[in-house]
């Protein structure tokens, strides 16, 4: 469609625009606010997950590596599109040698939909079918393992294995963990209530007898459970023993950190003798009445499947942030004819809008913006904008990833409260942080780092506070779980 100037008027563009950048700044004294309150939160869900929107789940990670493990570990990683497997070499001094492989787990798999004829003659269920996919892959990699005397198992001795799985558990233990339900296009619901860890042994054991000689080298391994945050906190601890939280920024968002054990009130079992545990904080969850919803907000959770749950992610994440630009380009061009006088029609597709083209046209330096413009064309299907309405585009690209950014530093803020780290120390603070969204969106990162450091931080502490992205530290981080609760540690 074209640029339709007809009803334009500037003066009222330029003053709705203002109105909306006013609702989406947040002051220091607003984060500060924030901050207090999720820090408080945490504090109620260490006593009681179910009275606090931070549901601090315990995730019996009791003890993280050192840097100094040595050995052979194996990792799987299975998440809304891949399986990953990976096989870890830790050669002590912090060293890692790295071998991975990805697969594209296949849509009926991931619902159930395979030959019931074939289900029925292998006696296996639907949600069966694709851990044997699971443990066909693994055992792939195994076959392909080569002939190291360093790393060679002993007699008795089995490989051991960590496992990330990117869905809703309830853990008991590290080993164990009961499906609650299915996210991420994946919908198998015989397999809800299933312990994941005992279901992935079944099919170790299945292929056993399957692989004959080959599967005699792959007994049934000890499985390390683990979420994705706690996996980039051991990855992070690997390579740096000052790293004391992980934090995720991509398409969610969570933190994770190591609590003392005195501190967690709640029933959990028996306490570790370590005296801490690693905390996966589920804090996208957070809500308060201090936290500043806009209109746009608000509609974005009424339209949302999770109503009322997840709000701080859906004010910040990458899953988000697209679809909060799109809305208000929508109510612009309804309200102030920022499109002039036809609604362009793909501006009504929800999420039609990624966070990866707000980032880009964010980005975009050129004195032209053509970058702008080519987003806008292939995306929105939106032709001959003018430059001053480009400008006016990226600007509201700017406005919500910075407040996404400031509410970003707010929350590690919260987090280096309840450890103690928002004072002045001599040692070096590290907060391990992964995702897309911190990784790629430049302007975002540089936001946050200058929120936490210039406005939230007093300056002798914020020369200590360190945010450090560590190169696959979530993919690794369950091969490193594994190593540092190994059955054999102490052999």
């Amino acid at each position: 469609m074209g640029d339709c100037d007809n009803g334009f008027d500037e003066m009222k563009l330029k003053k709705k625009v203002r109105e909306i950048e006013e609702q989406f700044w947040l002051s220091k004294e607003v984060l500060m606010q924030v901050a207090d309150d999720i820090e408080v939160m945490m504090q109620k869900g260490l006593k009681d997950q179910d009275s606090s929107f931070i549901k601090m789940l315990v995730s019996y990670v009791d003890s993280l590596p050192t840097g100094d493990e040595e050995g052979c570990f194996y990792a799987l990683d299975l998440g809304g599109t891949n399986l990953r497997v990976m096989q870890v070499k830790l050669q002590g001094n912090r060293t890692i040698d790295l071998k991975s492989q990805s697969y594209t787990v296949p849509h009926k798999l991931k619902v159930g939909k395979l030959n019931v004829s074939i289900l029925m003659q292998r006696s296996v269920c639907w949600f069966q079918e694709l851990f044997d996919y699971i443990v066909d892959k693994v055992s792939i990699f195994i076959d392909k393992e080569e002939d190291d005397p360093k790393f060679k198992l002993l007699p008795g001795q089995k490989r051991e294995l960590g496992f990330t799985f990117s869905f809703p558990v309830y853990q008991t233990r590290i080993n164990s963990g009961t499906l609650l339900s299915w996210t991420k296009d994946y919908d198998i619901k015989e397999a809800i209530g299933k312990d994941m860890v005992e279901e992935l042994t079944k099919a170790l054991e299945r292929r056993n007898l399957d692989m004959n000689v080959t599967a005699l080298e792959l007994p049934t391994s000890v499985m390390k459970q683990l979420n994705d945050t706690v996996g980039t906190l051991a990855g992070g601890r690997f390579y740096d023993s000052n790293v004391v939280a992980a934090v995720i920024l991509g398409t969610g968002m969570n933190a994770a950190y190591v609590e003392k054990t005195e501190n967690i009130l709640k029933p959990y079992g028996v306490p570790p003798k370590s005296g801490q545990m690693v905390i996966n904080t589920e804090w996208g969850n957070f809500n308060s009445s201090r936290l500043p919803l806009t209109v746009f907000d608000r509609a974005l959770d009424d339209n949302s499947s999770n109503r009322g749950k997840q709000v701080l992610e859906k004010m910040l994440s990458g899953r988000y942030l697209g679809e909060i630009v799109r809305r208000i380009l929508l109510w612009l061009a309804e309200n102030a004819a920022l499109f002039g006088d036809t609604i362009p029609p793909k501006l009504h597709e929800h999420y039609i809008l990624g966070t990866d083209a707000v980032s880009a046209m964010h980005g975009d330096y050129s004195s032209d913006l053509d970058l702008v413009g080519e987003c806008l064309e292939e995306i929105l299907e939106i032709t001959n904008i003018s430059l001053e309405k480009k400008q006016l585009i990226v600007k509201i690209c700017e406005m919500v990833a910075t407040r996404g950014a400031r509410l970003s530093a707010a929350t590690i803020l919260a987090i280096l409260k309840r450890l103690g780290k928002d004072t002045a120390s001599e040692c070096e603070t590290v907060v391990a942080v992964d995702g897309a969204l911190f990784g790629k969106y430049q302007q975002f990162k540089s936001c946050l780092h200058r929120t936490l450091s210039e406005e939230l931080l007093e300056e002798p502490v914020s020369k200590k506070v360190v945010l450090r992205q560590y190169k696959d530290a979530s993919g690794i981080g369950a091969a490193l779980v594994a190593a540092s609760h190994s059955i054999y540690r102490h052999i």
